[in-house]
């Protein structure tokens, strides 16, 4: 159980407690609670109707006995991966405070990194848990689309969304698991799991702290189509998101947003065709690569993410995402680890598992982290 009081400035946009005395949580703000605005960090929300029930994930919760403790803050309208937010504030990274704490599940991210709450639940269009899990140094999920239900969540439709956990470890993100899906049971594994490296160009810093995790795997391959498969979901977020939040008063949204809805708008069905027609082959490839190993592996993120005054470049923020939104696209369950750079910047692991197998995907996570600790101590050789 959680033992800390505090949560860090901005982590939160409501603070309250509901439920029982299980493990606590906090909740993002674009998932609906009962006599709640559903705000997603935006003014053009802020005066919304309160939800009329729970999301079904927040249902699933409360019947555990779990103990909610406030809604998450966010990056607006879930559309941005810094967390900045100058409407609802920033929350501040707890091991990283210079840097940006990820979006868009940022308060999420940083109320598990600062051991307030025992798990947090967020959403994931394009790595919008697995980024955040990594800037604050924490473990994050993507399960398979479609597991956990959306139904309460804003926007309502989305092709790539999916909602999962964060937890400080992978045997917390195996826990949240059970407590947000009634379908997840928790397996073990009968042998040390086959992991297959995907070969990726990554900044030499990031090469550097991912090589001895690398060494693990029984052999490399590549996904040739991984960076069509990223710009592809670049696309179809754009105009989804679009379609979902161009009716909002404009003047309201914050200038990054607002930037992007009206590119998303602009984006023409063919172009949302082709994408999606990209996703089914890159999905079809992970496949291929995933056949004969039980995991794949390769860095979550590219380069180290940015302070908050280089965060104010979005070139340099968006190809954070390169490694972790082509998996949205493909619906495959992605499970993310930190591990640090030799500097002691953040960095992370990602483990891809097949359609549907997500809890073998946390059973190999649970066998990975002690030899990524391991690894950042120099105790194992091999």
């Amino acid at each position: 159980m959680a033992t800390q009081a505090h949560f860090p400035d901005h982590a939160l946009v409501a603070r309250f407690t509901l439920g029982g005395d299980g493990p606590s949580l906090v909740v993002k703000d674009c998932i609906d609670i009962a006599g709640m605005v559903s705000g997603c960090g935006s003014a053009a929300l802020a005066d919304a109707a309160p939800a009329a029930a729970h999301a079904e994930v927040v249902e699933a919760v409360l019947a555990q006995g779990t103990r909610i403790l406030g809604k998450a803050n966010m990056h607006e309208l879930a559309f941005g991966m810094t967390g900045v937010n100058a409407f609802t504030g920033t929350p501040l990274n707890p091991n990283w405070p210079d840097r940006i704490p990820g979006g868009s599940s940022s308060g999420s991210a940083v109320a598990v990194a600062a051991g307030t709450v025992d798990f947090a639940i967020g959403t994931d269009t394009g790595g919008s848990i697995r980024q955040p899990a990594i800037c604050c140094g924490i473990a994050g999920l993507k399960p398979s689309f479609g597991r956990i239900s959306r139904k309460g969540a804003t926007p309502a439709d989305s092709s790539l969304d999916c909602i999962g956990p964060f937890a400080r470890d992978a045997a917390g993100i195996e826990a949240a698991m059970t407590l947000m899906d009634p379908t997840f049971r928790p397996t073990a594994l009968t042998h040390a799991p086959r992991l297959r490296r995907i070969a990726v160009a990554s900044d030499a810093n990031i090469d550097a702290a991912f090589a001895p995790v690398g060494d693990l795997a029984l052999d490399a391959a590549t996904l040739s189509l991984l960076d069509q498969a990223f710009a592809a979901g670049m696309t179809v977020i754009a105009a989804e998101t679009a379609a979902a939040f161009a009716h909002l008063p404009q003047h309201l949204i914050g200038a990054d947003v607002r930037t992007r809805i009206a590119g998303g708008a602009k984006v023409s069905a063919d172009a949302v065709d082709a994408a999606r027609e990209i996703g089914r082959a890159f999905a079809l490839q992970v496949d291929a690569a995933l056949e004969g190993c039980d995991a794949l592996i390769l860095p979550a993120l590219p380069v180290v993410p940015p302070t908050l005054a280089e965060a104010t470049d979005p070139n340099t923020v968006l190809p954070l995402t390169r490694f972790l939104r082509p998996f949205n696209l493909s619906g495959h369950p992605a499970l993310v680890l930190p591990i640090r750079t030799a500097d002691g910047l953040p960095a992370g692991v990602q483990i891809v598992g097949r359609m549907h197998d997500d809890a073998r995907l946390c059973a190999i996570a649970r066998w990975l982290e002690p030899r990524l600790t391991a690894l950042a101590t120099k105790e194992l050789t091999a």
